[in-house]
């Protein structure tokens, strides 16, 4: 009886100290997670566009890879009635994971406002699942440096990097 009372306790603490969590496997590190992809939008606003209604983006990116580009988005010679050309490709996973983390970095950026600038604008914008962890980029005046400090005009180039990187990034179907 005693031998048998001695295997049933040494079972009970078997199942006991084995489903405990000091056995149990570690959770996976969350961060360790590739990112959840976004969409993402460039757009630019022409200097004296600020009147016409029919601006759309460049390009929109798709949290899958596929993406619509508008080559004549901002073309002079479109008329406002008429919508942008379009053409559907798509962009690599690890392209657009480098370019959230470059968006997610360029937040913190002061991108500063040039003095005596036009009313150019260009636009990032990085739309996550999660609500309220939107991203809008914005440089304003692009073209001009008047007035900047030099960290302002590195944060500039990285932008116009990352969105020139964007644009050559896309596949045509």
């Amino acid at each position: 009886m005693r031998k048998t009372k001695s295997v049933l306790l040494l079972l009970v603490l078997l199942c006991a100290v084995g489903s405990g969590p000091a056995l149990a496997e570690p959770d996976a590190d969350p961060s360790a997670d590739p990112p959840t992809l976004a969409e993402i939008t460039l757009t630019t606003i022409p200097h004296g566009w600020s009147d016409r209604h029919d601006l759309r983006p460049e390009l929109e990116v798709y949290p899958d890879g596929r993406a619509i580009k508008k080559p004549d988005a901002t073309a002079a010679d479109r008329a406002p009635d008429v919508p942008p050309r379009q053409q559907v490709g798509s962009l690599r996973a690890d392209v657009l994971r480098a370019a959230q983390a470059e968006i997610r970095a360029l937040s913190e950026v002061d991108f500063g406002e040039p003095q005596g600038a036009d009313d150019s604008k260009q636009i990032i914008d990085f739309l996550p699942e999660t609500r309220g962890q939107e991203l809008h980029l914005i440089v304003y005046a692009p073209g001009v440096t008047a007035g900047l400090t030099p960290e302002q005009q590195d944060g500039r180039i990285r932008f116009a990097a990352l969105y020139r990187r964007l644009l050559d990034a896309f596949v045509e179907d």
